[in-house]
């Protein structure tokens, strides 16, 4: 049985840290109406502009605490959260594209709740998936390359037997393990570093595991993980 455990060095930085995911089994990931995704992160955009009422992008509440939050570990220079990455694009008014059924769900919930959501092929995983400091000799590569770009020492990842599954916390995803129309289990993830967002966090995966289960089928589990709820069963 494979589980994803949050390991203690993460919680001696995030001790507040609450790690959402949902287990989904049995989905069909095939693109059938590509604009009914089209249509749903091009609402999701307009949604997310609440967020950024400040006109200094980096003064906006929901980057400030990610960038705070990345200057607790090392990283790779010039990484970014995946939600600032996403509120950059709403910001510059750059339309988010349609990649593949999940992706495109989890980018509209990321936009919607301004939170960083994430998801893997939990077929390709190997072994138990932890959420750690990294040892900085984990193979990892990243979409659009064929080279191994390790992460370094002491960085925060998602990881494997065989590798870092996702860089800088939620910066960078492996080729390895993403989601494809192809995926028919999965593992989805909300993070939230905020504690006082923690209602919008719950109805973020709550609106998550509906819409998948609503549109691709198959069975979605939630699990929160805290200090005190460290580990989870994941098949």
């Amino acid at each position: 049985m494979k589980k994803f455990v949050i390991e203690d060095d993460f919680w001696s930085l995030f001790p507040g840290a609450r790690i959402g995911i949902i287990v989904c089994h049995g989905i069909d990931n095939f693109i059938k109406d590509e604009d009914q995704y089209k249509n749903m992160i091009s609402k999701s955009e307009k949604e997310a502009l609440k967020y950024l009422e400040n006109v200094e992008f980096s003064s906006n509440e929901v980057i400030k605490v990610w960038r705070e939050a990345f200057q607790k570990f090392k990283t790779k220079k010039g990484a970014r959260s995946s939600i600032e990455a996403l509120l950059k694009r709403v910001d510059k008014g750059t339309h988010i594209g349609t990649i593949n059924p999940l992706v495109d769900i989890y980018n509209s919930i990321s936009l919607t709740y301004a939170l960083p959501c994430g998801g893997e092929d939990m077929d390709k995983f190997a072994g138990d998936i932890r959420l750690t400091k990294a040892v900085g000799d984990e193979s990892f590569i990243t979409l659009g390359t064929d080279e191994s770009a390790l992460p370094y020492e002491g960085e925060i990842v998602y990881k494997d037997n065989e590798g870092a599954i996702c860089r800088c916390f939620n910066w960078r995803e492996s080729v390895r393990t993403m989601l494809t129309e192809n995926t028919r289990n999965a593992f989805l993830c909300i993070e939230l570093v905020d504690e006082r967002r923690v209602k919008d966090f719950e109805n973020a995966l709550k609106d998550l595991a509906k819409i998948v289960q609503d549109n691709l089928g198959g069975t979605c589990k939630i699990s929160i993980l805290d200090i005190n709820n460290k580990e989870v069963l994941i098949d």
